[in-house]
Protein backbone atom coordinates (compact mmCIF):
# COMPACT_ATOMS: atom_id res chain seq x y z
CA UNK A 1 0.00 0.00 0.00
CA UNK A 2 1.42 3.37 -1.02
CA UNK A 3 2.31 5.76 1.77
CA UNK A 4 0.10 8.85 2.23
CA UNK A 5 2.04 12.09 2.28
CA UNK A 6 0.99 15.31 4.00
CA UNK A 7 2.00 18.95 3.97
CA UNK A 8 1.51 21.69 6.65
CA UNK A 9 -0.98 24.45 5.77
CA UNK A 10 0.37 27.49 7.67
CA UNK A 11 -2.70 29.61 6.97
CA UNK A 12 -5.14 27.15 8.47
CA UNK A 13 -2.63 25.70 10.91
CA UNK A 14 -3.41 22.16 9.84
CA UNK A 15 -1.87 19.15 8.00
CA UNK A 16 -3.41 18.39 4.68
CA UNK A 17 -3.01 15.30 2.41
CA UNK A 18 -0.88 15.77 -0.74
CA UNK A 19 -2.96 14.92 -3.75
CA UNK A 20 -1.04 13.93 -6.95
CA UNK A 21 -2.72 14.91 -10.13
CA UNK A 22 -3.61 12.16 -12.59
CA UNK A 23 -1.58 13.81 -15.38
CA UNK A 24 1.52 13.82 -13.21
CA UNK A 25 0.90 10.18 -12.26
CA UNK A 26 0.66 9.28 -15.94
CA UNK A 27 3.89 11.19 -16.70
CA UNK A 28 5.77 9.40 -13.94
CA UNK A 29 4.48 6.05 -15.14
CA UNK A 30 5.42 6.86 -18.73
CA UNK A 31 8.88 7.98 -17.67
CA UNK A 32 9.34 4.75 -15.72
CA UNK A 33 8.29 2.66 -18.71
CA UNK A 34 10.61 4.55 -21.07
CA UNK A 35 13.52 4.19 -18.66
CA UNK A 36 12.78 0.48 -18.24
CA UNK A 37 12.61 -0.02 -22.00
CA UNK A 38 15.85 1.88 -22.55
CA UNK A 39 17.58 -0.10 -19.82
CA UNK A 40 16.30 -3.36 -21.29
CA UNK A 41 17.45 -2.40 -24.79
CA UNK A 42 20.92 -1.44 -23.59
CA UNK A 43 21.17 -4.67 -21.63
CA UNK A 44 20.14 -6.65 -24.74
CA UNK A 45 22.75 -4.88 -26.90
CA UNK A 46 25.43 -5.57 -24.30
CA UNK A 47 24.46 -9.25 -24.17
CA UNK A 48 24.58 -9.49 -27.94
CA UNK A 49 28.20 -8.34 -27.91
CA UNK A 50 29.34 -10.80 -25.28
CA UNK A 51 30.58 -14.35 -26.02
CA UNK A 52 28.01 -15.76 -23.65
CA UNK A 53 25.01 -15.06 -25.83
CA UNK A 54 24.63 -16.29 -29.45
CA UNK A 55 21.94 -15.08 -31.74
CA UNK A 56 20.49 -17.36 -34.41
CA UNK A 57 22.54 -15.41 -36.97
CA UNK A 58 25.71 -15.96 -34.93
CA UNK A 59 25.01 -19.68 -34.67
CA UNK A 60 24.45 -19.82 -38.41
CA UNK A 61 27.75 -18.05 -39.09
CA UNK A 62 29.60 -20.34 -36.67
CA UNK A 63 28.12 -23.36 -38.44
CA UNK A 64 29.21 -21.98 -41.83
CA UNK A 65 32.73 -21.34 -40.53
CA UNK A 66 32.93 -24.90 -39.18
CA UNK A 67 31.74 -26.21 -42.56
CA UNK A 68 34.37 -24.12 -44.35
CA UNK A 69 37.11 -25.48 -42.06
CA UNK A 70 35.92 -29.02 -42.73
CA UNK A 71 35.83 -28.38 -46.49
CA UNK A 72 39.33 -26.87 -46.33
CA UNK A 73 40.66 -29.95 -44.50
CA UNK A 74 39.04 -32.19 -47.13
CA UNK A 75 40.47 -30.02 -49.93
CA UNK A 76 43.95 -30.18 -48.39
CA UNK A 77 43.80 -33.99 -48.15
CA UNK A 78 42.59 -34.24 -51.75
CA UNK A 79 45.39 -31.95 -52.92
CA UNK A 80 47.87 -34.16 -51.04
CA UNK A 81 46.45 -37.21 -52.83
CA UNK A 82 46.60 -35.45 -56.21
CA UNK A 83 50.17 -34.38 -55.45
CA UNK A 84 51.16 -37.99 -54.72
CA UNK A 85 49.48 -39.27 -57.88
CA UNK A 86 51.14 -36.58 -60.02
CA UNK A 87 54.53 -37.35 -58.41
CA UNK A 88 54.14 -41.04 -59.32
CA UNK A 89 53.18 -40.19 -62.90
CA UNK A 90 56.11 -37.76 -63.18
CA UNK A 91 58.51 -40.41 -61.89
CA UNK A 92 57.30 -42.94 -64.48
CA UNK A 93 57.40 -40.25 -67.16
CA UNK A 94 61.02 -39.25 -66.44
CA UNK A 95 62.50 -42.63 -65.51
CA UNK A 96 60.50 -45.01 -67.69
CA UNK A 97 58.79 -43.45 -70.69
CA UNK A 98 61.43 -40.84 -71.48
CA UNK A 99 64.27 -43.26 -70.76
CA UNK A 100 62.72 -45.81 -73.10
CA UNK A 101 62.41 -43.25 -75.88
CA UNK A 102 65.85 -41.70 -75.18
CA UNK A 103 64.33 -38.33 -74.31
CA UNK A 104 65.66 -35.92 -71.69
CA UNK A 105 63.62 -35.82 -68.44
CA UNK A 106 61.71 -32.69 -67.47
CA UNK A 107 63.54 -30.95 -64.57
CA UNK A 108 61.75 -30.86 -61.22
CA UNK A 109 62.21 -27.07 -61.05
CA UNK A 110 60.23 -26.70 -64.27
CA UNK A 111 57.45 -29.01 -63.11
CA UNK A 112 57.08 -27.40 -59.66
CA UNK A 113 57.47 -23.77 -60.65
CA UNK A 114 54.56 -21.43 -60.01
CA UNK A 115 53.62 -18.28 -61.85
CA UNK A 116 56.07 -15.37 -61.95
CA UNK A 117 53.37 -12.67 -62.04
CA UNK A 118 53.85 -10.80 -58.74
CA UNK A 119 50.37 -9.24 -58.96
CA UNK A 120 48.57 -12.52 -59.59
CA UNK A 121 47.48 -12.84 -55.94
CA UNK A 122 47.14 -9.14 -55.10
CA UNK A 123 43.31 -9.40 -55.06
CA UNK A 124 43.57 -11.85 -52.15
CA UNK A 125 45.35 -9.39 -49.86
CA UNK A 126 43.71 -7.51 -46.99
CA UNK A 127 41.42 -10.23 -45.61
CA UNK A 128 41.44 -12.01 -42.24
CA UNK A 129 42.47 -15.31 -43.90
CA UNK A 130 44.69 -13.85 -46.63
CA UNK A 131 47.64 -16.15 -45.89
CA UNK A 132 45.48 -19.28 -45.91
CA UNK A 133 43.62 -18.35 -49.08
CA UNK A 134 46.81 -17.24 -50.91
CA UNK A 135 48.68 -20.42 -49.94
CA UNK A 136 45.81 -22.64 -51.11
CA UNK A 137 45.39 -20.70 -54.36
CA UNK A 138 49.11 -20.90 -55.14
CA UNK A 139 49.11 -24.64 -54.48
CA UNK A 140 46.11 -25.16 -56.76
CA UNK A 141 47.88 -23.11 -59.46
CA UNK A 142 51.04 -25.23 -59.15
CA UNK A 143 49.03 -28.46 -59.37
CA UNK A 144 47.19 -27.10 -62.40
CA UNK A 145 50.48 -26.20 -64.09
CA UNK A 146 51.98 -29.61 -63.23
CA UNK A 147 49.00 -31.32 -64.83
CA UNK A 148 49.35 -29.16 -67.94
CA UNK A 149 53.08 -29.95 -68.25
CA UNK A 150 52.47 -33.66 -67.65
CA UNK A 151 49.62 -33.73 -70.17
CA UNK A 152 51.86 -32.11 -72.77
CA UNK A 153 54.66 -34.55 -71.93
CA UNK A 154 52.38 -37.58 -72.33
CA UNK A 155 51.16 -36.21 -75.66
CA UNK A 156 54.81 -36.08 -76.73
CA UNK A 157 55.46 -39.63 -75.46
CA UNK A 158 52.36 -40.82 -77.33
CA UNK A 159 53.70 -39.22 -80.47
CA UNK A 160 57.04 -40.98 -79.94
CA UNK A 161 55.25 -44.26 -79.35
CA UNK A 162 53.42 -43.89 -82.66
CA UNK A 163 56.77 -43.17 -84.29
CA UNK A 164 58.57 -45.92 -82.38
CA UNK A 165 59.78 -47.72 -85.48
CA UNK A 166 61.12 -44.48 -86.93
CA UNK A 167 62.84 -43.70 -83.63
CA UNK A 168 64.43 -47.15 -83.35
CA UNK A 169 65.63 -46.88 -86.94
CA UNK A 170 67.07 -43.41 -86.32
CA UNK A 171 69.15 -44.35 -83.25
CA UNK A 172 72.81 -44.90 -84.29
CA UNK A 173 72.92 -48.54 -83.18
CA UNK A 174 75.70 -50.26 -85.15
CA UNK A 175 79.45 -49.95 -85.62
CA UNK A 176 80.35 -47.75 -88.58
CA UNK A 177 83.10 -50.18 -89.62
CA UNK A 178 82.57 -53.92 -89.63
CA UNK A 179 84.75 -56.12 -87.45
CA UNK A 180 86.16 -58.05 -90.41
CA UNK A 181 87.56 -54.79 -91.80
CA UNK A 182 89.02 -53.57 -88.52
CA UNK A 183 92.71 -53.74 -87.74
CA UNK A 184 92.02 -52.60 -84.19
CA UNK A 185 89.97 -50.18 -82.09
CA UNK A 186 92.64 -47.53 -81.74
CA UNK A 187 91.17 -45.01 -79.33
CA UNK A 188 87.96 -44.53 -77.39
CA UNK A 189 85.88 -41.69 -75.98
CA UNK A 190 87.44 -39.61 -73.20
CA UNK A 191 90.72 -37.91 -72.37
CA UNK A 192 93.53 -39.12 -74.61
CA UNK A 193 97.04 -38.03 -75.65
CA UNK A 194 97.00 -35.80 -78.73
CA UNK A 195 99.29 -37.35 -81.40
CA UNK A 196 100.58 -33.96 -82.53
CA UNK A 197 100.88 -31.88 -79.33
CA UNK A 198 101.30 -34.83 -76.93
CA UNK A 199 98.97 -32.97 -74.55
CA UNK A 200 96.13 -34.72 -72.76
CA UNK A 201 92.83 -33.54 -74.27
CA UNK A 202 89.24 -34.64 -74.68
CA UNK A 203 88.71 -37.11 -77.53
CA UNK A 204 85.04 -36.75 -78.47
CA UNK A 205 84.66 -39.90 -80.52
CA UNK A 206 86.11 -43.32 -81.30
CA UNK A 207 88.90 -44.17 -83.76
CA UNK A 208 88.62 -47.35 -85.85
CA UNK A 209 91.77 -48.33 -87.78
CA UNK A 210 91.21 -50.05 -91.12
CA UNK A 211 92.70 -50.18 -94.59
CA UNK A 212 92.14 -47.22 -96.85
CA UNK A 213 89.02 -47.93 -98.85
CA UNK A 214 87.24 -50.01 -96.19
CA UNK A 215 83.52 -49.21 -96.36
CA UNK A 216 81.90 -46.97 -93.75
CA UNK A 217 78.26 -47.58 -92.88
CA UNK A 218 75.54 -45.19 -91.72
CA UNK A 219 74.73 -46.23 -88.16
CA UNK A 220 71.09 -45.12 -88.30
CA UNK A 221 68.46 -43.77 -90.70
CA UNK A 222 68.72 -40.07 -91.43
CA UNK A 223 69.54 -37.28 -93.86
CA UNK A 224 73.10 -36.34 -94.84
CA UNK A 225 73.58 -32.72 -93.78
CA UNK A 226 77.26 -32.48 -94.75
CA UNK A 227 79.59 -34.35 -97.09
CA UNK A 228 82.61 -32.08 -97.53
CA UNK A 229 85.96 -31.06 -96.03
CA UNK A 230 85.03 -27.64 -94.65
CA UNK A 231 85.52 -28.52 -90.95
CA UNK A 232 89.06 -27.98 -89.70
CA UNK A 233 90.94 -31.18 -88.88
CA UNK A 234 88.26 -33.63 -90.01
CA UNK A 235 89.33 -33.77 -93.65
CA UNK A 236 86.66 -35.34 -95.80
CA UNK A 237 83.78 -36.04 -93.50
CA UNK A 238 80.06 -36.82 -93.43
CA UNK A 239 77.45 -35.62 -90.93
CA UNK A 240 74.06 -37.38 -90.71
CA UNK A 241 71.07 -35.93 -88.89
CA UNK A 242 68.93 -38.79 -87.66
CA UNK A 243 66.21 -36.80 -85.92
CA UNK A 244 65.05 -37.13 -82.30
CA UNK A 245 68.16 -35.17 -81.26
CA UNK A 246 70.68 -37.62 -82.78
CA UNK A 247 73.53 -36.68 -85.11
CA UNK A 248 76.62 -38.68 -86.19
CA UNK A 249 79.95 -37.60 -87.70
CA UNK A 250 82.34 -39.71 -89.80
CA UNK A 251 85.77 -38.11 -90.39
CA UNK A 252 89.04 -38.60 -92.37
CA UNK A 253 87.32 -40.35 -95.31
CA UNK A 254 89.21 -41.15 -98.52
CA UNK A 255 86.08 -40.57 -100.62
CA UNK A 256 82.31 -40.16 -100.30
CA UNK A 257 79.46 -42.43 -101.30
CA UNK A 258 76.72 -39.91 -100.50
CA UNK A 259 75.92 -36.23 -100.84
CA UNK A 260 74.29 -33.53 -98.74
CA UNK A 261 70.49 -33.79 -98.65
CA UNK A 262 70.49 -37.51 -99.39
CA UNK A 263 68.35 -39.77 -97.22
CA UNK A 264 70.21 -42.88 -96.01
CA UNK A 265 69.27 -46.05 -94.16
CA UNK A 266 71.14 -47.82 -91.41
CA UNK A 267 73.77 -50.04 -93.04
CA UNK A 268 74.10 -47.93 -96.24
CA UNK A 269 77.69 -47.28 -97.33
CA UNK A 270 78.28 -43.53 -97.02
CA UNK A 271 82.04 -43.41 -97.66
CA UNK A 272 85.38 -45.14 -97.32
CA UNK A 273 88.16 -45.11 -94.73
CA UNK A 274 91.00 -42.69 -95.40
CA UNK A 275 93.52 -40.44 -93.67
CA UNK A 276 92.53 -36.96 -94.78
CA UNK A 277 92.71 -33.93 -92.52
CA UNK A 278 94.49 -34.01 -89.18
CA UNK A 279 95.21 -37.74 -89.03
CA UNK A 280 98.10 -39.97 -87.96
CA UNK A 281 97.10 -42.82 -90.20
CA UNK A 282 94.21 -44.56 -92.00
CA UNK A 283 91.24 -44.67 -89.64
CA UNK A 284 87.67 -43.52 -89.11
CA UNK A 285 86.94 -40.95 -86.40
CA UNK A 286 83.31 -41.46 -85.36
CA UNK A 287 81.19 -39.23 -83.08
CA UNK A 288 77.61 -39.43 -81.75
CA UNK A 289 75.75 -36.29 -80.64
CA UNK A 290 72.51 -36.27 -78.65
CA UNK A 291 70.62 -33.00 -78.17
CA UNK A 292 73.72 -31.11 -79.39
CA UNK A 293 75.95 -32.76 -76.78
CA UNK A 294 78.67 -35.26 -77.62
CA UNK A 295 78.11 -38.72 -76.05
CA UNK A 296 80.10 -41.95 -75.91
CA UNK A 297 79.44 -43.98 -79.09
CA UNK A 298 80.20 -47.14 -77.14
CA UNK A 299 76.74 -46.93 -75.56
CA UNK A 300 75.04 -47.53 -78.92
CA UNK A 301 76.71 -50.64 -80.38
CA UNK A 302 73.89 -53.07 -79.75
CA UNK A 303 72.71 -53.60 -83.31
CA UNK A 304 75.42 -55.75 -84.86
CA UNK A 305 77.86 -57.07 -82.24
CA UNK A 306 77.57 -59.79 -79.62
CA UNK A 307 77.95 -59.39 -75.88
CA UNK A 308 81.45 -60.90 -76.01
CA UNK A 309 82.48 -58.51 -78.77
CA UNK A 310 81.01 -55.59 -76.83
CA UNK A 311 83.06 -56.47 -73.71
CA UNK A 312 86.22 -56.75 -75.80
CA UNK A 313 85.74 -53.43 -77.58
CA UNK A 314 84.84 -51.76 -74.26
CA UNK A 315 88.17 -52.77 -72.75
CA UNK A 316 90.05 -51.39 -75.73
CA UNK A 317 88.02 -48.20 -75.86
CA UNK A 318 88.60 -47.42 -72.18
CA UNK A 319 92.39 -47.57 -72.41
CA UNK A 320 93.97 -44.12 -72.10
CA UNK A 321 96.26 -44.34 -75.11
CA UNK A 322 97.11 -41.95 -77.91
CA UNK A 323 94.36 -40.95 -80.34
CA UNK A 324 94.91 -40.86 -84.09
CA UNK A 325 93.57 -37.31 -84.60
Amino acid sequence: MAKVKYYYDSENLAYRKIKIKKRKKFGIAALFLVASALFGFLSFVILLNTPYFDTPKDRLLIREIDNLKLNYDVLTKRMDQIDNVIAAIEDRDNNLYRTYFNTSPIPKEERKSGFRDANRYAVLEGYDNTQLVSKTTKRVDILTKELAIQSKSLDYILKLAKEKNKLLSAIPAIQPVRNENLKRMASGFGYRTDPFTKARKMHEGMDFTAKIGAPIFATGDGIVSQADNTASGYGKHVVIRHGYGYETLYAHLSKYNCKAGQRVKRGDIIGYVGSTGRSEGPHLHYEVHKDKRVVNPLNFYYGNISAVEYVAISKLANQENQSLD
